[in-house]
């Protein structure tokens, strides 16, 4: 199982309102700048992983793709647990197959936030803010169940890297 995981919400995304599809929204102009700038700090600062996990709606692998060409990774998988709803349980048994030491999981909200929290406190307790564009660093205990046994050691607004 990887060690160190970094949850990333997609950045800002078009209007609801102009979209039939909510999967179909793409980052809008303003979200994928932001995301951009952001994608680079974060490789300033020296964050890089072995992989980039998405979800497969357009808005999350658009902000998976920008990390990528920023150079955080040169893989990208789109894994559907990822999507809206999934489950932490599920992420937890193809993190347990996968040999990465390290990686990005790009999805929504509120299902990051809660994630962390499972991780970190072993219950969600809705009270990690995760913005667009948030970056979340969780490292893993090195053996056993991760779920409340885990350590933040990263939480980001996007404010604080641009």
């Amino acid at each position: 199982m990887p060690h160190i995981l970094y949850f990333i919400r997609h950045g800002i995304a078009a209007d609801r309102s102009l979209y039939a599809q909510d999967s179909d929204r793409p980052l809008s102009e303003a979200g994928n700048q932001k995301t951009e700038n952001i994608a680079q700090r974060l490789v300033s600062l020296g964050v890089t992983v072995d992989r980039i996990l998405t979800s497969p709606l357009l808005r999350a692998r658009q902000t998976a793709e920008i990390l990528k060409a920023a150079g955080m990774s040169d893989r990208l998988e789109v894994l559907p647990f990822l999507s809206p709803g999934g489950r932490i349980q599920d992420a937890l048994v193809w993190l347990e197959h996968c040999p990465a030491q390290s990686l990005a999981l790009v999805g929504h909200e509120p299902d990051l936030g809660e994630w962390v929290e499972s991780l970190v406190w072993g219950e969600p307790k809705q009270s990690l803010v995760v913005k667009k564009a948030s970056i979340m660093g969780i490292q893993l205990p090195d053996g056993g169940d991760p779920i409340g046994q885990s350590q933040l050691f990263w939480l980001a607004p996007p404010r604080f890297l641009l």
